[in-house]
Order: structure tokens, then sequence, then C-alpha cells
């Protein structure tokens, strides 16, 4: 660079450019037309790869696509794989479960096989048509058959006829209602035993409330029936003995009182007087004291009754009181009796009840008190509207009772125990007997007392002030021409001298035959009638002489030493009254005075038969619905309907008695409605009646009184469908 620049130098160069200028131009032009092509081949490889680029997006999008469905499907799977196993695993669960429930319901179903089994009661179940479809051991031995062999059976297939139909009848009942029934019955095993089953049979269904038949379980009750039947006559028995010793005690005593009493009022002397007064003293006490012993049977069978009537206050009081004190004489005592004014003259109460709860009270009085006094005092308390409150206070100075022993006095049987007490015993049932029948009598008994001073008993009783006029103590008819009919002479010297005493004229027959020969002959004003004669009962006599029609215009009274019977059974069979033995001079007169003093003249009372006829009638029969029956349908539809009665009512009390056995009250209730239906449409009134309370289950007592009223209900329907038939045959219409 530093050299001198020579031509040279500039001629080489160009002359050098001029010979490869060319060749460099082609050269360069081969160059660019390869450089274009390749631009060209690199444009299209460019746009191919740009495609392929794009391609391969569109390939990468949809594998990645396909890699999340891959994915998601891989997720589902795994999910599903999951599920399958919980699946498998839950049924698992669920198969080794029902192995062990089918396993627990096998042990349960021997075990309540193995206890249907052991169980000493009767069981089978039926299907819907009837058949057996199944049976515990029990049932196997009953009908000598295997389940196995009962199975499909009906019951006319297992039972003879009659037992047949009564199981099939009640269970087609279970069926038609839907439920639950009660039976009883007499089963007899194959092996030719006899035994009473109560039988409960209910329809039974599945989890969806269809029904699937009836299941019924028998328990043997033969024991209990006869345990049953035992107490029963055990009952009777004591009954029956209590009724025989009330006749043969009665008898003699009906003498004792009779004849002291006639004898008090003849001359005699002082000391005389009052040996013939502790003697009628001594028996009015004896006759108390069995009626304390009667009235504990009637208590024990709920069989005693409050009988109200028109009680004279001022001679009940007075009447307690002669005899009262008598007592009090012997044993040198002084009596005081003391009505405190003002009281009613006269009150609604059984006279008869509350004389012996006074009696009662004053006897243990003068029993347990040894010196000083004994006072009875009336008094009462008008509360208005008719009504009263009268109070019986009975005070004595005798040994009194410890405080700790007066809440337990009144207890049956229960006596002080305590050394003052050792100078008088008791049977200890007097007060518990007067505490029941004066709570019988709506009542209470307040009792104070000092032991060393002595005690007051309180009787306060509410009471009707009586609106009828007092009886009067004396008779008011006389001249009767009465008919007595008594086997015993000691009881006809009595009844006869004092009824001549009170001015009646007295026929006497000593046997039923007599009586009814003498009826036959003599029409009489009054009949006298024993019960208890030696041919025949008075009942007998009764009978006869209704059905002779002897006895039209003339009322018969019972005379009976039996206080176990009822009034209202003396008065079904034909009596218009009665009067007890020993026979008292009051109540003579006050049946007397009821029979035929009520009337102005003797002859108004007895006017004609159908008067007599329509007072019993009316208590029975629905005469005005009967007269209007027998004018419309005709006689001849009164006797058929009589007639449907009587065969469809042993069905309806047999249906009843079973169901009152079974304490079905519904059904009871049910029974009695039809019974009553059936009574109306025939006439019978009192069967109406006495269905009618038995029918109203709401009753408060109604379970203490059903069975005594369907015991009347029984005897009603069978008095009473005979006295329908006469009354038809008397009242025939001439068509």
């Amino acid at each position: 660079m530093g050299s001198q620049i020579e031509t040279v130098d500039f001629i080489s160069p160009l002359v050098l450019t001029l010979l490869s200028a060319p060749w460099l131009l082609y050269f360069f032009s081969k160059l660019i037309k390869q450089l274009e092509h390749s631009r060209i081949n690199l444009e299209e490889a460019v746009s191919q790869l740009e495609r392929l680029r794009k391609h391969d997006v569109i390939l990468n999008r949809e594998l990645q696509n396909n890699i999340r469905q891959l994915n998601h499907e891989i997720e589902q799977r795994r999910n599903a794989q999951l599920e399958r196993e919980l699946v498998f695993e839950e049924l698992e669960r669920e198969i080794k479960e029902k192995s062990e429930q089918e396993i627990q319901a096998r042990r349960l179903s021997t075990l309540t096989r193995s206890i249907i089994d052991a169980s000493p009661d009767l069981i089978y179940y039926r299907n819907e048509e009837g058949r057996f479809a199944g049976c515990n051991r029990v049932a196997e031995e009953v009908t000598g058959k295997t389940e196995a062999e009962l199975l499909g059976l009906t019951p006319h297939q297992v039972y003879d006829e009659q037992l047949a139909r009564q199981v099939a009848a009640s269970d087609h009942e279970v069926l038609e209602t839907n439920a639950s029934l009660t039976e009883e019955l007499w089963l007899q095993y194959a092996d030719g035993r006899r035994r009473y089953f109560e039988m409960r049979k209910v329809p039974f269904f599945d989890q969806d409330g269809h029904r699937l038949g009836l299941l019924a379980f028998g328990r043997d009750m033969t024991d209990r029936k006869q345990a049953e039947s035992a107490i029963a006559q055990a009952s009777k028995d004591k009954t029956k003995f209590i009724a025989t010793i009330s006749h043969e005690l009665r008898t003699p005593l009906n003498g004792i009182v009779g004849l002291s009493r006639m004898l008090r009022d003849t001359q005699l002397t002082k000391e005389q007087f009052d040996w013939v007064s502790t003697i009628y003293a001594s028996s009015i006490t004896l006759g108390n004291i069995f009626n304390d012993i009667v009235d504990l049977d009637k208590l024990d069978r709920d069989k005693v009754e409050i009988d109200l009537k028109t009680v004279n206050m001022r001679e009940f009081t007075n009447e307690i009181s002669s005899i009262v004190s008598l007592l009090a004489q012997e044993k040198s005592l002084r009596f005081k009796s003391e009505i405190i004014e003002p009281i009613p003259i006269a009150i609604e109460a059984d006279g008869t009840r509350l004389r012996q709860v006074l009696w009662n009270l004053l006897f243990n009085a003068i029993k347990f008190t040894q010196k000083g006094e004994v006072n009875l005092t009336v008094e009462a308390v008008d509360q208005g509207a008719g009504n009263a409150k009268v109070t019986f206070r009975i005070t004595d100075t005798g040994v009194g009772i410890p405080q700790g022993e007066l809440d337990k006095i009144f207890a049956m049987y229960y006596q002080v125990d305590h050394p003052d007490h050792k100078s008088a015993t008791g049977t200890g049932i007097g007060l518990a007997i007067c505490k029941q029948m004066v709570d019988k009598m709506g009542g209470e008994i307040l009792l104070h007392s000092v032991v060393g001073q002595g005690t007051c008993f309180e009787i306060v009783l509410p009471v009707a002030i009586s609106q009828k006029q007092a009886k009067l103590i004396e008779l008011q008819v006389s001249n009767l021409n009465i008919l007595l009919v008594e086997d015993i002479e000691l009881n006809v010297l009595v009844a006869k001298a004092l009824l001549e005493k009170l001015g009646q004229r007295v026929d006497v027959a000593m046997t039923g035959t007599a009586a009814i020969e003498m009826a036959r002959k003599t029409e009489y004003d009054l009949i006298l009638l024993d019960i208890q004669l030696p041919d025949m009962t008075g009942f007998d006599v009764a009978k006869v002489l209704h059905e002779e029609e002897l006895v039209l215009q003339t009322p018969i009274v019972a005379l009976t030493a039996n206080v176990i019977k009822k009034r209202e059974e003396y008065l079904q069979n034909g009596m218009d009254d009665i009067i007890t033995k020993p026979i008292k001079k009051s109540r003579v007169i006050e049946v007397f005075n009821e029979l035929f003093g009520e009337e102005q003249k003797h002859d108004e009372m007895r006017q004609t038969s159908e008067v007599v006829s329509i007072r019993k009638v009316d208590k029975i029969l629905d005469v005005d619905m009967l007269q209007m029956l027998i004018e419309t349908i005709g006689e001849d539809m009164v006797r058929t309907s009589l007639g449907m009665f009587k065969e469809k009512i042993p069905e309806y009390m047999e249906l009843l008695n079973v169901s009152l056995a079974a304490n079905e009250k519904a059904e009871v209730c049910s029974q009695a409605h039809k019974i009553k239906g059936a009574a109306g449409s025939v006439g019978l009134l009192r069967v109406l009646q006495i269905a009618n309370r038995i029918q109203e289950g709401d009753h408060p007592a109604w379970w203490e009184n059903v069975h005594d009223w369907v015991a009347e209900l029984e005897m009603a329907i069978d008095k009473d469908v005979e006295h329908l038939l006469e009354w038809v045959n008397a009242n025939k219409i001439d068509d």
C-alpha cells in the first residue's frame, strides 16, 4: 500500500475483470436462478411445512382431545371399577347379612315353633277358604292328626257335625266382620277326653294389609270351669243352707215372738211380765242376729236390695226404743229416746234395713256398757225440694274404743282386742254390715269414742220427705175372711191368734191341696200362703189358684221364713206381697192397710177381675200395642210373631251369656239390643225394659249390675211369654 502505483497495475485488473466478468455474470445468473428456484422450493417447502404444521396442530389438538377423552374414559372406568368394587362389597355384605338373617330367621322360626309347640294352648290358623294352614302340637293332640294331615282340611272334615257348624260359624263371623271373637266350647280329644276351651279368634294380615286368614288360640279352661262350678255349687249350697236354717229357725222363733208378745198383753205379775219381756226381747235379738247372717250372705252375692217405703218417723223410733228399753232394763241401764223437733212426719226409706242398722248399734251400745246410760236421738235438717238429712245419734257411757282401732272397727269379722272389751263378745259382722247397708242407702256413719268414757255413732241419711199420708199404726180394715195356709201348728196358733185379735175371721189349711179345695168352695178376701208346704210349694198353690181363676178378686200374701229370695221373685210367682216370719203385728197391719185400707170402701177395691188382671199385666205387657196389633194384623200374625220370638230368643240369650262370660261388653250390649227389639215387636214390656238396661253400656255401674240384669231377663222371658199367650187367648177378636 505504500508503493507507487503503475499503469499495469490498472490494466491487469481490468483485463482480468473483462475476462472473468462474463463467467461471473453467467455464474451469478445461474446462481441467482438456482437461488430463485431454491427460494421457490423453499417457499413451497415452507408452505408445505406450514400446512404440515397446521395439520400437526390439528392432529395435536385432536390428539389432545383424544387424550383428554381417553383420560376421561380411563377416569370413568376407574370410577366404574371403584363403584363395581363398592357394589361387590355391598353385595357381599348384603349376602352375608341375608345369610345371617336367614340363619337368625331359621333360629327364630325354630324357636317360635318350639314355643308354639311347647305352649299349653291350642293354636291353629286357617286360610281365607276356611282350611287348616297350620297348627301346634296341642291341636294335633286334640284332632288326632298331624299338622301335615290337617293341612287343607275344613272343620267339617275334622270335628263332629255339631261342633264343626259352631266352629265354622264363628270363623265366618270373624272373616265377615274383620273383628276378633271369643267363644267357649267343649272339645273332645282323639283319646276320648273332653276339655273345656276358651277360644279367641282374630283375623291376621300380611305387611301390606292383605288378610291371610284367621288365627285361633284356645286355652284349656276345664279346671277353671270346674272351679267355677264348684264355687257356684258351694254358693248355692250355702244359700240353700241359710234358706233352710232361715225356715227352720224362724218357725220356732215365730212362736216365741208371737206368744211372748201376746202373753205380755195378759194379766201378769210384775215378775212374770219381766220374764216374758226378757223372752220377747231375747227372741227379737236372736232374729236380728240371724238377719245379720242372712245379709252377710246377700252382701257376698251382691243381692242386697234397698226397698224404699213410707216410714212414720215417730212410730219407727218408738218401736225400736220399746224393745231396746227391755234389754237396757236387764242390765240396769238407763235408756232414753229423744226426737228433736221439727222432723218430717214420714220419710221414704228402707225401714227394714234402717231398723237393722239401728238395732245393731243399740245392741252393741248396751252390750259394751256396764253402767250408766244409752241414748238414741233423732233429728232432721230440711234441705228443701222435698229432701231432708236425718241423723240418728246413739251414745253410751261404755268402755269406748281405742283411737287406733277406730279405722278398723267396720271391717268384716274385726273385733277390738282390748281388756275392756273382754266382758262382751260377738261375731264381728254387725258393724261391717251396718257400714255397707248405710252406704247402699246413700248415707254415712260417723264415729267418736273415748276409752273409759263412751262412744257415739251417728248415722246421717239423706232421704225424701214422703208426700203420702203417713201410715197409721191402727188397722184400717176388719172382718176380713182370711184363708191361712200353714203346716206348722205353732205358726198356725200364733198367726190365727194375732189375726183374730185384729178382728179378722180365719180358716186354716195345713196343706196345699186342702187350700186349693177350700178356695174352690169359698171366696176369701185374702189368702196368707206359706211357701214350704208338705205336699207342694206355695208357688205351685198360687199357680193353680190363678189358672183356675179362683183368686181374681183375692190378694195372695206369702208367709215365708226364707229371706234369701228377692221380693220381686214372689211377685213374679203370683203373690201380691210378702210377710216374713216371725210375723210382726206392725207388718201385718202395714200389708193389710196397703191392700184394703187405702180405698174408702172395701167393695171398690175388688170390683172386677179385669181390674186385678190389668194391675198385673200392665207391668209386663204393652197392652195398648198388642191390642193395636191384633186389630191391624190379626191374632194369627201375633201368634206367629210370638212363635218366632220363642224360636230365636234361646239363640240370642246364648250369645248374650257367652259374650258376658267373655267380658265382651260391646257384644253383650249388641245382643241386648236385639232382644229389646224382638221383645218390643211382640209387646213384652218388662223384657224390653230389662234388655234396655243391659244395652246401656255407659251406665256407671254396668258391670256391677249386668249379671243380675241378665238373670232377671232370663226369668222375665220364661214367665212373660206364658203371660202373653194367656193374654192373647183371653183377648180373641172375631174377624
